[in-house]
């Protein structure tokens, strides 16, 4: 049930925002339609916010055991049953509304019932909010929600590319070389891994010779215009800085001529070739 959670809390969210949105029309006595339409949303959303939640507390263990991620997840369980509290009763008040349909104290109901909407929308956005907190800031769920190993080698890639940009744009050009080896070694098939290690040899490790020679090594199908685009790119760089400044041309003339309205390689090119 836990890989369901991220589907079902949507439907809850929107189901509980509308729902209320048309209770509090309904109090203006039209159009006819409004007042039945919120007590279904607003009973949907209470059935939802239940799966909304067992589904959460099915799916918090894998999560709450990655390192400093438990605050987090204890967070979003209080609000997300909270919000499933209040739905739940705000469902009971719609119904008792739904039995005093003929009673003129129906309209007192409806107005209790838009009063605990609102309560109700509040209790939802922070439960959403910390959800989305969790797997914003601390990759709550991310890359185990399907079970696929795959997904968790992804998550891995993600978070050695991340953190090595983060360490090369504070200065730490070690730091983020030895990321993107253990990317390498980790991924030594992949391409674009294969071209990131090459654009940390010009970048991080300052050796634009071994970048050339890295990317000299690495093969791209020639129907693949980006991938293709981005290893001219990076070998035009590593060609200009260590000064072979006809070699840079070299690699860009052809993309320019497969790819004639790439305006940045255009661009690129002039600049080198006004370059005495």
């Amino acid at each position: 049930m836990a890989e369901l959670h991220p589907l079902v809390v949507h439907f809850t969210i929107v189901l509980a925002i509308v729902g209320v949105g048309f209770r509090l029309i309904s109090l203006l006595g039209r159009p006819a339609f409004a007042s039945p339409a919120a007590t279904t949303l607003l009973l949907l959303a209470a059935l939802a916010g239940v799966v909304s939640t067992q589904s959460g507390e099915a799916a918090h263990g894998p999560v709450e055991r990655a390192p400093g991620a438990r605050p987090a997840v204890v967070a979003h369980e209080e609000w997300g049953e909270r919000a499933r509290n209040i739905l739940i009763l705000l469902g009971m008040v719609e119904l008792a509304g739904l039995a005093l349909a003929r009673s003129a104290r129906a309209r007192y109901v409806h107005f209790a019932a838009a009063a605990l909407g609102l309560v109700a929308v509040f209790a939802v956005y922070e439960a959403g909010e910390h959800g989305g907190e969790l797997v914003f800031s601390y990759a709550g769920g991310v890359g185990i929600r399907s079970g696929d190993p795959k997904d968790v080698e992804r998550l891995l890639l993600a978070g050695l590319y991340q953190q090595a940009m983060q360490d090369r744009k504070g200065g730490k050009s070690q730091a983020a070389a030895d990321l993107i080896d253990v990317a390498a070694r980790r991924f030594p098939q992949d391409v674009e891994v294969r071209l990131l290690a090459a654009e940390s040899q010009l970048l991080d490790h300052r050796n634009p010779q071994a970048a050339i020679a890295a990317l000299g090594a690495i093969a791209v199908a020639d129907d693949n215009r980006i991938l293709r685009t981005r290893r001219a790119t990076l070998q035009a760089d590593a060609f200009e800085a260590a000064g072979q400044k006809d070699a840079a041309i070299a690699v860009l003339q052809p993309i320019l001529e497969a790819y004639p309205t790439n305006t940045r390689i255009k661009d690129r090119l002039e600049a080198l070739k006004a370059k005495p």
